[in-house]
């Protein structure tokens, strides 16, 4: 209290001066409602010089001076007043904002009251003037309080109060940053009030009034730039709902138009969605931006729109094609560049649909572009459409077995399609396992058909189902169709492995298709082992007492079926509400795939659920019925020997790489690897637990000892060379070699960030260079494959 005692008048300049910038700055803030501004402005300035004429009063108090009397006297009084005149301008600020922002239909009465309240106590102010009421001066100049001095506390404080009651019954209509400094500025005075009329010498209600004043300003900015922030983030929120909404109808408006295409041909269904989605995952893997591979997307939906003007009975002729007719088809590039060039926001539309027949030699068309001159949004979209082509069906074939499409790319590259994407899609192709990139049927469950109407033995069949390390479950409901069925009026399940996932009957297309049936399972656990081992079945009895199953038959009965592989055995469960069937089944391979296929005789099958579990199942599951399939009997070396059942399923231990380094082992391909890249690869690649494919998993290059590479992080670059030497005598021969087993070394050389691979097998020379972008803590170096066995793993340094 001293401190303030000796040090007021210094605090009230700067005070003082405080308001007078206040008031400046609130007077240019636009975005404060125009009468509340000036209520806020009045109420700083009021402050100003409500402090300075405080100020003046004790630096004249006592001066006998004339110019002192004068002055001693209008500071006193314009102190009093200018409290009253703070009070009145902040009931008006209350007024306006319970009005505005507190979507009061009216003021409070007690608004109004208060400037009853204040008129009355500047009539009395006045009065004092002539009677001395409440204050008057001595013979020194000095101001002094007379009796009634309390009344000229008793009308501010009552206003105070009536205020403070407005604010607290309705401060639920306020915000919070708008509510707490309103009250703060209504409570500070009735406290300083009290304290004021007791503490004679200092000015304290007029310091906390101002102190008051400069609290309400900031919460005003705070909440004023919140409303601001919150405005603006509303109108951005706008704007991408708008842009939202524009982008959904260019979406829907090329979906549209795709499956308007698609409609025109009977036998292309989808197509356009199928190389929209193709070419965009080409593009994400070439690591275009986003933008780049929406754009790449929206120009593979709608690169067939010239097929519009080309006449329906061309595009839905049965068999292959004249050479008019085949004219009249190769026109529709130059149509569809017609049809989009309009749409001046989106060129790269027109130039998907005019350039997508271009081929990398530059024996394509409608331009007969070569290499680079073709632009890259139709290179990619030539490869995705040439790939969709032929995994589909078409009215004089069949889709082509996806291995066979893989070997038709490769055929391709620098000829047909450009080698960065064509090289980009078999990526695609060997992470497709479960053969999923191509033209889906209708009802995948029956080929294409809602039910199925066994007649005689095998006649109609399912697709099939693919049989894998995840549960499988399928549902269906079977009725027999005779008057007098049999023990087979049921449905059958034929397990089964085949390039296009199809059961097939003749010796050319087994033989063809490299066809090739485990066994079948008649649904009341009836089994015939046709290749498997071993096939082993558990009936379960569900009640004690056998039911007609010929009654049953004909009346209809649900099945539930379960399908699982691991390893080298497959499990399927049969239940219905009778018995349930266990049937353990030990395939003759463990590198080929698994389908099940539904087949029946004299017998009705409807309402085909499938449904396939993410997680594989719990290992151990099965129960084993013949040895494990192990090709890794041999010798040791310096790691666990790997035995590779399919694309990269499992990987050696790894070694940091070091230069001078050598690895040498001995690779066996299985006697079902057909295809060249069924061999040995190698990966150069870092993660925190030292796994392929571990926690944090950037993989630099991997590299194939049939000369392909691929390099899938962004963070290193890859020059690779591959030459062939005369020990090199064809694939043929490469592959029977790799089947018989190949002895093959390895050398790594390291010199800082850049990594030397080389290695040559059976005439095929292998150089990459692997130069990393930036450091990390280690880079390490494993074997892993695809159909092929590795043993006798040695690293030396």
């Amino acid at each position: 209290m001293e401190f303030l005692r000796q040090n007021q008048l210094s605090i009230m300049l700067f005070l003082s001066g405080s308001c007078c910038i206040l008031a400046i700055l609130s007077f240019l803030t636009k975005s404060m409602p125009k009468k509340r501004r000036m209520y806020l402005v009045s109420i700083q300035l009021g402050a100003a010089i409500l402090l300075m004429m405080d100020r003046y009063a004790y630096i004249f108090r006592g001066d006998l001076s004339q110019f002192g009397w004068w002055a001693v006297r209008i500071s006193n009084f314009m102190v009093f007043f200018l409290s009253l005149f703070l009070i009145y301008f902040f009931d008006l600020y209350l007024i306006d904002l319970y009005l505005r922002e507190g979507n009061l239909p009216k003021a409070p009465k007690r608004l109004y009251a208060v400037e009853i309240f204040l008129a009355l106590g500047a009539v009395l102010l006045v009065v004092n003037q002539f009677t001395g009421l409440y204050y008057a001066f001595d013979e020194c100049n000095r101001y002094y309080r007379n009796k009634w001095f309390p009344v000229c506390y008793i009308i501010p404080y009552i206003c105070l109060l009536m205020q403070f009651s407005v604010i607290v019954q309705y401060r639920s209509r306020l915000r919070p940053l708008v509510w707490i400094p309103i009250i703060l500025f209504d409570l500070g005075p009735i406290l300083s009030i009290v304290v004021q009329f007791f503490a004679y010498g200092i000015s304290l209600q007029n310091l906390t009034i101002v102190g008051l004043v400069i609290l309400l300003y900031i919460f005003v900015i705070v909440d004023m730039n919140k409303t601001v922030e919150q405005a603006n983030k509303l109108k951005f929120e706008l704007m991408e709902q708008e842009q939202h909404k524009m982008h959904t109808l260019f979406e829907q408006t090329a979906e549209a138009l795709a499956t308007a295409i698609d409609a025109k041909d009977k036998y292309t269904h989808g197509h356009s969605t199928r190389v929209a989605e193709y070419s965009k995952q080409i593009a994400i893997l070439a690591r275009k931006s986003k933008e780049e591979c929406d754009e790449i997307y929206y120009a593979g939906l709608l690169h067939d729109i010239g097929k519009i003007g080309v006449p329906r009975n061309i595009i839905n002729k049965e068999g292959r094609l004249t050479d008019e007719e085949f004219a009249e088809i190769k026109k529709h590039p130059v149509m569809g560049n017609q049809i989009l060039f309009s749409i001046g926001e989106s060129p790269y539309l027109s130039i998907g649909a005019h350039y997508h027949h271009e081929r990398y030699d530059g024996r394509g068309y409608p331009e007969g572009l070569k290499g680079t001159d073709i632009p890259d949004i139709a290179r990619i979209i030539a490869v995705a459409d040439a790939y969709d082509a032929m995994t589909s069906k078409r009215s004089y074939r069949d889709p082509i077995p996806q291995q066979k499409v893989r070997e038709e790319i490769v055929k391709g590259m620098d000829s047909q399609f450009d080698p960065l994407y064509a090289k980009l899609m078999l990526h695609l192709i060997d992470l497709d396992s479960e053969y999923k990139m191509k033209e889906q049927q209708e009802v995948r469950e029956l080929a294409g058909k809602n039910e199925l109407n066994c007649t005689g033995f095998r006649q109609e069949k399912s697709e099939g189902i693919v049989v894998s390390d995840s549960i499988t479950r399928i549902h269906l409901r079977s009725r027999a169709t005779v008057e007098e069925p049999s023990e087979n009026s049921i449905p059958t399940l034929i397990l089964f492995d085949s390039l296009d996932a199809r059961v097939h009957e003749t010796e050319f297309k087994r033989k063809d298709l490299l066809y090739l049936e485990y066994a079948t399972i008649r649904l009341d656990g009836k089994t015939e082992c046709v290749t498997a081992r071993k096939i082993e079945t558990d009936i379960k009895k569900l009640f004690t007492e056998w039911p007609d199953w010929l009654t049953e038959y004909k009346k209809g009965i649900d099945w539930d079926i379960e399908a699982v592989r691991q390893g080298d055995h497959v499990m399927i469960t049969l239940a219905n509400k009778f018995q349930v069937v266990k049937t353990v089944i030990a395939l003759q391979y463990i590198a080929r795939w698994t389908y099940l296929s539904i087949t029946g005789e004299n017998c009705f099958i409807s309402d085909v659920q499938i449904e396939s579990k993410a997680a594989p199942a719990n290992e151990g599951l099965i129960p084993r019925i013949a040895p494990e399939i192990s090709y890794i009997n041999g010798p040791e070396g310096d790691i666990p020997n790997v035995q590779i059942n399919g694309w990269r399923t499992a990987a050696s231990e790894a070694f940091p790489v070091k230069d001078g380094m050598k690895i040498s082992f001995h690779s066996q391909s299985f006697d079902t690897a057909r295809l060249i890249w069924h061999c040995p690869f190698v990966s150069l690649f870092y993660s925190d637990d030292k796994k392929v494919r571990g926690k944090n998993f950037h993989e630099f290059v991997l590299v194939r000892l049939d000369g392909e590479t691929w390099d899938s992080d962004a963070n290193a670059t890859n020059t690779i060379v591959i030459n062939k030497s005369d020990r090199f005598e064809g694939w043929n021969e490469w592959k029977e070699a790799n089947r018989r087993g190949i002895d093959c070394t390895v050398s790594l050389r390291r010199a800082g960030r850049k990594i030397t691979l080389v290695t040559e097998n059976s005439g095929i020379f292998i150089r990459s260079d692997t130069v990393l972008k930036e450091d990390f803590p280690e880079v390490y170096v494993a074997l892993t494959g695809d159909q092929c066995a590795l043993t006798n793993i040695r690293v030396s340094k």
